[in-house]
């Protein structure tokens, strides 16, 4: 399996008000080809910078392609269908799902991750969506932003971004001339998807015995961890707790939506066993039901570790990043990857994986800030000591999850 890689040039950018100039002006510049995928793009406020972005690429030439998924995003409004088909933007929606069908299982395979690749040098990978900072599409304005994180890559990776993001068009080319029995199409799509890119297999991180084998040390050193259906199923999870068991001092995880399984749960408590400092900054803004409920009931076996949970209730934490040390210096993590079932079983998500002090210590400022003045640490005895509501809702939320994965033939 490969190496972390070296040669990689690295933007930290917090939040939509850093990512979407950032992006804007990369897609600015383009002159060949513009790659882009996200879950939620929303065509209004800030977000709107980016829509426009698109737009002027292909107006000017540039083979522009976006893919959002068919429940985070759901049908691009029709001013937009108007604008980017006169533009020449070419855009897909990934398994669309509307009305009841959303309750059909095998809808609840999402494009979860954000990429976006411009002209084979730069890319860009993270949780943020095409969504403005202070809103949401549920709660309506928000008094704070929303914190989350993206990176801006120059380097070997970018090809392996390029790679996932053809294949991924490639399928969906395959299914939609194979809707319109257009067989010839679509075996011509089919053959394209095989061949596109170099394979990446599962290989997206080096094992030596249980150690990420990093390569030689020139410029940031990072890898591209995938997680889909076929070919890496376990790789964000199985690359998180490879990274938990090597920790030495420190663990320091940021997770909107944290419901562990059994396995990561169990890399966890390891560690604390073990002497490290592991610090959980996690969603305390209600959210959605049951991933605010169901990760409450996970807390317990946590804190009577020793591990230390903060709650951060500024604005909705959207975040999915980690810091940890170990022998090789610190590794840090930021990506689209929720550490929860649907996250870790049934979504297309994209992690970097970063082996870069600097780069680790400035992710690590960003969530010790937030930490000392937006978070609430959880006070082990009073989380034992709270009344039945809270448990019967937790418990209720977990079992409820449950329940839905045992509906897609998971096991977590």
């Amino acid at each position: 399996m490969r190496s972390l890689r070296p040669d990689h040039q690295l933007t930290l950018l917090k939040g939509a008000v850093a990512f979407f100039p950032a992006l804007a002006a990369a897609i600015d510049a383009a002159r060949t080809e513009v790659r882009l995928e996200t879950y939620m793009f929303h065509f209004d406020y800030s977000a709107v910078s980016v829509a426009e972005a698109v737009e002027r690429a292909a107006a000017r030439g540039v083979a522009v392609y976006v893919v959002v998924d068919g429940v985070g995003t759901g049908e691009v409004p029709a001013e937009w269908q108007q604008r980017w088909s006169r533009a020449g933007v070419h855009w897909r929606v990934f398994n669309p799902a509307q009305g009841w069908r959303v309750l059909l299982p095998k809808r609840w395979r999402r494009l979860h991750r954000k990429l976006c690749v411009v002209d084979r040098t730069v890319a860009f990978c993270g949780g943020i969506n095409m969504l403005d900072d202070y809103f949401d599409p549920n709660h309506g304005t928000l008094a704070e932003p929303r914190f989350d994180f993206s990176v801006r890559v120059q380097g070997p990776l970018v090809a392996d971004m390029l790679d996932t993001m053809q294949r991924l068009w490639s399928r969906l080319q395959v299914a939609r001339e194979a809707g319109r029995l257009n067989v010839g199409a679509a075996v011509e799509a089919l053959r394209t998807a095989a061949q596109a890119g170099t394979d990446l297999a599962d290989d997206t991180m080096m094992k030596t015995g249980d150690r990420l084998e990093p390569a030689r040390p020139r410029g940031s050193m990072a890898t591209l961890v995938l997680r889909d259906n076929v070919r890496y199923r376990r790789a964000i999870e199985g690359t998180y707790r490879l990274a938990i068991a090597q920790a030495k001092s420190e663990i320091l995880i940021a997770n909107a939506y944290f419901i562990p399984g059994v396995q990561l749960q169990r890399a966890l408590l390891r560690a604390a066993r073990r002497g490290v400092k592991i610090t959980l900054l996690l969603q305390g803004k209600y959210e959605y039901f049951m991933q605010f409920h169901a990760s409450r009931a996970v807390y317990g076996p946590l804190l009577a570790a020793g591990v230390e949970i903060i709650e951060y209730e500024a604005s909705f934490l959207h975040a999915k990043v980690a810091v940890m040390d170990s022998e090789n210096g610190a590794l840090a993590t930021v990506g689209s990857s929720n550490l929860d079932p649907f996250s870790l079983l049934l979504a297309r998500e994209a992690n970097l994986f970063i082996r870069d002090d600097a780069f680790a210590a400035e992710l690590r400022t960003h969530l010790m800030d937030a930490i000392a003045r937006q978070g609430r640490r959880v006070d082990p005895g009073a989380h034992e000591q709270r009344s039945f509501r809270p448990r019967a809702l937790a418990w209720g939320a977990y079992g409820a999850m449950r329940v839905a994965l045992f509906l897609t033939g998971k096991r977590y």
